[in-house]
């Protein structure tokens, strides 16, 4: 569904959200569409169990936990961090996917870097037996097919797509199934230009471009001002945005547009992908610190 964003904008630009947020109550977003071919490649390999990997707070431990509960497999996650082992109940995301029967594998930082070698994976089918892995982020080849159906036929009049990014599966497809005359912007979550190659191993057209300078200090961190930024968006727009993701994205546009980065009359489709179930989480995170936490009332 795409809503308009009545923001008060300079030069005849407009701005239009793609609520992919909406998609599913718990598989939310680009997960939804990622989870989709895995989900039916898993069923032609006839495997009964998924395997996944995350952190302690992500959106795709939440999405595989669900989507093996309502699609009928068994899940693993394997955790990155083994101190977390005895706080799932104190932790949104761990305790939401224990809930739809999530079985998980704590590791340690320093052993979950090596979690894609194959000694890592024999392990894992030594403890677990057969399963099908899903990559951290759920960034493959059918996660990429997924992604290229988030833009419709009536996203043809826009100029400019964007989104954020976290392992550039999303944003592939995206740049896929562009139309020649439109820019596709990524938003990158973290620090790093490593993404760009990440990006090209599925994107094979070069209508793209990677903004680096709204990454907030990296994965997961946030600032008052975006805190602040989120919560006023939201007053103006009822419009909820992820403090990893999405609220780091639609800052960055709207600050561009300040700038004067768009030219004069550029239409606008910005790509929700989801992430809200991550706010629990951070607002635990902002408490702790007595900061202001994300309000959507």
């Amino acid at each position: 569904m795409n809503q308009k964003i009545t923001y008060n904008l300079p030069n005849g630009i407009s701005l239009t959200i793609k609520r992919e947020d909406l998609l599913h109550p718990f598989i939310s977003g680009n997960k939804f569409r990622k989870m989709k071919y895995n989900l039916l490649q898993a069923k032609a390999e006839n495997q009964e169990t998924l395997l996944t990997f995350g952190g302690a707070y992500s959106n795709h431990i939440a999405a595989a936990a669900y989507a093996g509960k309502e699609y009928g497999f068994k899940t693993i996650g394997v955790i990155r961090g083994d101190e977390l082992g005895d706080k799932i109940a104190e932790n949104p995301t761990l305790k939401f996917a224990q809930e739809c029967g999530m079985q998980f594998e704590f590791v340690t930082r320093e052993a979950y870097r090596f979690k894609t070698e194959p000694d890592f994976i024999e392990k894992l089918r030594t403890k677990f037996g057969s399963f099908y892995i899903v990559p951290e982020g759920g960034t493959n080849e059918y996660a990429i097919k997924g992604c290229e159906e988030i833009l419709t036929e009536e996203d043809a009049t826009f100029d400019f797509i964007c989104l954020a990014v976290g392992t550039g599966g999303t944003i592939s497809g995206i740049i896929n199934s562009a139309l020649p005359h439109q820019k596709v912007l990524g938003f990158p979550a973290l620090k790093g230009d490593f993404l760009k190659d990440e990006i090209r191993k599925f994107a094979t057209e070069e209508n793209w471009q990677l903004i680096t300078d709204y990454h907030f200090g990296g994965y997961g961190k946030v600032t008052d001002e975006l805190i602040q930024f989120i919560n006023q968006f939201y007053k103006q727009t009822q419009i909820p945005l992820d403090p990893v993701y999405t609220g780091k994205m639609v800052f960055g546009v709207i600050d561009l547009i300040q700038k004067n980065y768009f030219p004069d009359n550029a239409k606008i489709l910005l790509i929700h992908t989801g992430g809200l179930q991550g706010i629990a989480g951070m607002n635990v995170f902002l408490k702790s610190k007595n900061k202001t936490v994300i309000q959507f009332q």
